[in-house]
């Protein structure tokens, strides 16, 4: 099968990933065995191409938002999947369920948690494996193209919304605006938030408007209206301290990204006094995963996803990174 290796991590334009053949892998007890018809191109993946994140399997084919049809069930794994059930695949791909954060249901604090495109081989292929109990059913009404980034960006925005703790009818400040951004962003628009976004890109600030955001202005540019909410997207820590200062008395910043530049120092005035408070977003759990889509089932999201071949990943992956890119991209495989 064709696929892409991380094989040597680094800036986009040192080639970091190659191009290879690789034997179909095969599914073991309790796995799936995937046809990908289509693979997110989320900036996770672009972390563990550049090297922002560790390397947690040499040579790892990435990927995490993978929409594909069962071709084979493994020993163990036919309960909730059959052969030609349309499957997803996300990040969050193992946790121990005996720990502490497991029993409390905080998997995704799980020490022993493994991710897919980074422990284990994701989507940039043609096929892939995964365990039963972490895939997803997926909703109906969607392509393969408008279902793969729900789940990352859909998923994992959807948890930031809820660690911004917005107040029904309140008003959300969204810093980036990308694939998870544009996604959230309907959704708390449809919870009735009042959404406005700060981003770098002329194109994106036109998609805000579009998608019904209220204000689209500058990355660091303040707002209109102090907020009662934030999410910063972008992996910027200097985006934090305008963040903050957008906030309302009360307000919460949620910081949706697993990786984020250093962030400079705070004033407590300016940036934290009147109780405003910081909170970081560590992936997600399989039920955030199954309410986003119980939600996308029920409102309609519109989802920005410009298409390549599987051929050309090397070729989103750059694009991704110089900002060329405005929703989110996605691979097609069949």
């Amino acid at each position: 099968m064709t696929a892409w290796r991380v094989t040597a991590p680094g800036p986009m334009d040192t080639g970091p990933a190659e191009r290879v053949t690789a034997p179909v892998p095969r599914p073991q007890a309790g796995e799936l065995l995937i046809a990908v018809r289509a693979c997110g191109v989320c900036r996770t993946d672009l972390h563990v191409a550049e090297g922002d994140l560790p390397v947690h399997r040499p040579g790892v084919i990435p990927g995490h938002e993978v929409v594909g049809e069962v071709v084979e069930v493994g020993p163990g794994a036919a309960d909730e999947f059959a052969v030609g059930d349309r499957v997803g695949v996300a990040w969050l791909r193992h946790t121990c369920g005996r720990c502490s954060y497991c029993r409390r249901g905080s998997e995704n604090l799980c020490p022993d948690s493994r991710y897919t495109g980074w422990d284990a081989d994701g989507g940039y292929a043609e096929f892939t494996t995964a365990p039963a109990a972490y895939a997803h059913h997926l909703p109906s009404g969607y392509s393969d193209a408008e279902l793969a980034p729900l789940l990352c960006a859909g998923i994992i925005g959807y948890r930031a919304l809820s660690r911004a703790d917005l107040p029904d009818g309140g008003r959300l400040g969204i810093y980036g605006f990308g694939g998870s951004a544009h996604i959230t962003a309907q959704v708390a628009l449809a919870r009735g938030a009042e959404v406005h976004v700060m981003t770098r890109g002329a194109k994106a600030r036109e998609l805000a408007l579009k998608l019904g955001a209220a204000s689209a202005q500058g990355a660091a540019d303040p707002p209109p209206v102090k907020l009662d909410s934030a999410i910063l997207f972008a992996p910027v820590g200097e985006l934090v301290l305008p963040a903050l200062e957008a906030l309302d008395r009360g307000g919460t910043l949620s910081i949706a990204g697993i990786h984020l530049t250093d962030i400079p120092s705070l004033n407590y005035q300016r940036h934290l006094f009147q109780e405003r408070q910081v909170r970081s977003v560590t992936s997600n759990t399989r039920a955030d995963a199954r309410e986003f889509l119980a939600f996308a089932e029920r409102h309609r999201i519109e989802v920005t996803s410009p298409q390549y071949p599987l051929e050309r990943a090397d070729a989103a992956l750059g694009d991704l990174a110089a900002g060329r890119i405005s929703g989110a991209a996605v691979l097609m495989v069949r």
